[in-house]
């Protein structure tokens, strides 16, 4: 393993701390308590701000805006937009979680116009979500993916290179690239595809790095493996879905850059 890297990523944890980024979260309703508590226990200030009228102001004054498109209505998606069209101007960084796009077409519409008009700096999802938006055949039951996993990293990397930003797919192993540099993360554990709104959950967590490091390909491996290793820890302590819920939120504010560099699991490429 590369320890200059994963020197790199375990520190992100220790800047987000320090400069404890305000993340604009425009999300789902499902989990908007989750995203907000996991932020909290990162170490970063969580704003869950969807308004169409204040959402253009209000990004100006954040870290990072993170646009989830779970429970995608109308205000919510005409605030994505012009929020995406704010942290263009302002030149904020954004981190798109395209939840369902493979099974819904209309998310497939707004991610379009947000590219249009906006901007996007990485685009966290499941393999089948990420696969579908490379032009690939995936599987998917609503908003999970059944994918297996084979040919994600060549998809990251395609869509990387389509759209100029940081792509990371995550399942089983998690797939990070920037078109030219890649990782690929093997920790976790089941027990995250039993609680509601853990990919969210990494998607917020995403946004807090990116809001603290200019370094968006280290900081979106270092909240994926901050994820995966908090879950890990959760598990040992919880091992049925409600209790576990609540610990993961507690592992999160309990992680050390130590815990990340000792317990990292991580493939360069």
């Amino acid at each position: 393993m590369n320890n200059s890297n994963l020197d790199r990523v375990a520190k992100t944890l220790s800047e987000v701390r320090n400069k404890m980024p305000l993340v604009h979260c425009i999300t789902n309703y499902v989990t908007i308590n989750d995203c907000a508590n996991i932020l909290l226990s990162y170490g970063a200030s969580p704003a869950m701000c969807e308004a169409y009228d204040e959402v253009f102001d209000f990004v100006k004054l954040s870290s990072a805006l993170y646009v989830n498109l779970g429970t995608l209505n109308k205000e919510q998606e005409e605030a994505a937009i012009l929020a995406s069209t704010s942290a263009k101007i302002h030149n904020i960084p954004v981190v798109l979680d395209p939840v369902a796009c493979a099974a819904i077409p209309k998310k497939v519409q707004v991610i379009n116009r947000i590219l249009q008009v906006g901007k996007i700096d990485v685009i966290k999802g499941n393999i089948g979500e990420i696969k579908f938006l490379a032009g690939q055949s995936s599987k998917v039951k609503g908003v999970d993916s059944l994918d297996t996993g084979e040919g994600a990293l060549e998809c990251c990397i395609a869509l990387s290179r389509k759209y100029n930003c940081i792509v990371a797919a995550t399942g089983k192993k998690d797939f990070i690239t920037n078109g030219e540099n890649s990782a690929i993360i093997e920790n976790g554990t089941k027990m995250l595809t039993k609680v509601t709104g853990s990919g969210c959950m990494v998607g917020a967590l995403c946004g807090a790095a990116c809001g603290a490091s200019e370094d968006k390909f280290t900081a979106t491996v270092s909240a994926i493996l901050s994820m995966n290793i908090a879950g890990e820890e959760a598990f040992k302590i919880a091992t049925a879905p409600g209790s576990f819920r609540i610990k993961l939120i507690d592992c999160i504010y309990e992680l050390s850059e130590q815990r990340l560099k000792e317990g990292a699991k991580i493939t360069w490429k």
